[in-house]
C-alpha cells in the first residue's frame, strides 16, 4: 500500500460510533461538528489534506474491532489526534498497542472495573502516551493502591491538562500518593477527585501541593467528607492558587466554621 493512501485507509477501517457533538466540538472548530458518515468523510479530506489537527473518535467493544484498531492505529500519522473511548470492559489486545499510539490525545475508560491489576497494566504503558492530553478513569474502583501505581507515570506524562480520577475510593492514602506527582504535572488544569473518601487528611495531602500547581484552574472535590478541618487545611493555600477559577467542595459538611475559614 502506498504511504499517501495509509492514513485515509486507516479510517476507513476504523468503526466510528456515538461521536456526541458537545464532545467532538472541544476538537474541531464548531462548524465542522458533524456525525456519522459525515465524519469519515470530513476525516478522509483532512488526512489527505495533511492538516495540523485531526480528531479521530473511536469506540471498540469486542476483541475483533479492538484488534482492527490496534492495526489502524500503527498506521496513523503523527498530526492524527486520537480520542479512544471504551464502555465496556477492555482488554489485552487493545491495551497492548496504546504506548505505541504515539498520537493518543484523550483517554477514557469510564466504569471499566480496572481495579489494582488493571491499573498496575494501565500504568505500564501510559508512560509512552506523550501526547496524552486527558485521561478520565471513574467509576473504576482503583483504591490507594491503584492510584499509586498510576501516580507514578503520571509525572512523565507532560501534556496531561484533563485528569478525572473521581469515585475511585482512593481515600487519603491515595490523596498523599496522588499529591506526590501533582506538583510534577506542570499542564494540568482540570482535577477531578469528587466521591472519593479522602476526609480531612486526605484534603490536607492535597493543599501542601496544590501552590505548586500553576496551571489548575478546575477542582472538585465533592462528596469526600473533608468537614471544617479539611476545608480549613485548603483555604490555607488557595491564595497561591493564582488561576483557579472552579472549585466545588459541595456536599461536604463543611459547616459554617469550616466557611468562614475558606472566606479567610
Amino acid at each position: 500500500m502506498a504511504s499517501e493512501s495509509c492514513p485515509a485507509q486507516a479510517v476507513a477501517n476504523c468503526k466510528l460510533l456515538s461521536i456526541l457533538p458537545s464532545l467532538l466540538g472541544q476538537f474541531w472548530p464548531a462548524r465542522r461538528v458533524v456525525v456519522g458518515l459525515r465524519v469519515c468523510k470530513q476525516l478522509r479530506r483532512d488526512l489527505r489534506d495533511h492538516c495540523s489537527s485531526v480528531v479521530l473518535l473511536l469506540k471498540a467493544d469486542s476483541r475483533p474491532e479492538a484488534s482492527r484498531v490496534s492495526e489502524d492505529f500503527k498506521r496513523l500519522p503523527q498530526h492524527v489526534k486520537v480520542i479512544l473511548i471504551l464502555r465496556r470492559p477492555w482488554g489485552s489486545t487493545l491495551l497492548g498497542v496504546l504506548g505505541e499510539c504515539k498520537a493518543l490525545a484523550h483517554l477514557s475508560l469510564i466504569k471499566n472495573e480496572i481495579g489494582l491489576k488493571g491499573a498496575g497494566r494501565l500504568a505500564g504503558v501510559l508512560g509512552k502516551c506523550k501526547a496524552l492530553a486527558r485521561l478520565d478513569l471513574s467509576l473504576n474502583e482503583l483504591g490507594a493502591a491503584g492510584a499509586g501505581q498510576l501516580a507514578v507515570v503520571l509525572r512523565g506524562c507532560k501534556a496531561l491538562a484533563h485528569l478525572d480520577l473521581s469515585w475511585n475510593g482512593i481515600g487519603r492514602e491515595g490523596a498523599g500518593r496522588l499529591a506526590g506527582v501533582l506538583g510534577k504535572c506542570k499542564a494540568l488544569a482540570h482535577l477531578d477527585l469528587s466521591l472519593n473518601e479522602l476526609g480531612a487528611d486526605g484534603a490536607g495531602r492535597l493543599a501542601a501541593v496544590l501552590g505548586e500547581c500553576k496551571s489548575l484552574a478546575h477542582l472538585d472535590l465533592q462528596q469526600n467528607e473533608i468537614g471544617a478541618d479539611g476545608a480549613g487545611r485548603l483555604a490555607g493555600v488557595l491564595g497561591e492558587c493564582k488561576v483557579l477559577a472552579h472549585l466545588d467542595l459541595s456536599h461536604n459538611g463543611i459547616s459554617a466554621e469550616g466557611a468562614g475559614r475558606l472566606a479567610g
